[in-house]
């Protein structure tokens, strides 16, 4: 009989800042904040030009109510032919609302971003993870 336990992670700890996660005891679920106008699932909170934070904050507690462990909070979509926005825009898109999420709940903040500058200021404001999808930093 094969089983799927792996005696290596059974037990991992996956530790981020204050927050601590046992991997293999049960799925965990990251949802997904998008604060752009251009989402790749065109659910962006900034659809339509708008920027809400404290309506983005309802968004994530929503999120958090339907069993969300991590939240994971992007400003630049990454779909194909998206337009690259600057660091500066990005940083604009997120604190707000990575402010008030960590203000006002205690789940585990993750920012989507390659930008180094964008991953040490979400770092500064609170998240504990960053979502790194290229790798490498398009700066250096």
């Amino acid at each position: 009989m094969n089983t799927l336990k792996d005696p290596l992670r059974t037990g991992y700890v996956l530790r981020a800042r204050t927050h601590k996660i046992t991997l293999g005891q049960k799925t965990r679920i990251m949802a997904i904040l998008n604060l752009t106008p251009d989402s790749f699932s065109q659910d962006g909170c900034l659809a339509g030009g708008m920027n809400d934070p404290g309506a983005n904050l309802d968004r994530a507690r929503e999120l958090i109510r339907e069993g969300a462990d991590i939240l994971d909070v992007g400003g630049e979509s990454t779909r194909p032919g998206a337009q690259k926005i600057s660091a500066a825009e990005e940083l604009r898109r997120i604190l707000p609302t990575l402010k008030l999420i960590k203000k006002h709940t205690r789940v585990l903040i993750s920012v989507d971003t390659y930008k180094s500058e964008v991953a040490r200021r979400a770092l500064d404001e609170g998240a504990s993870l960053i979502n790194d999808i290229m790798g490498v930093d398009p700066d250096r």
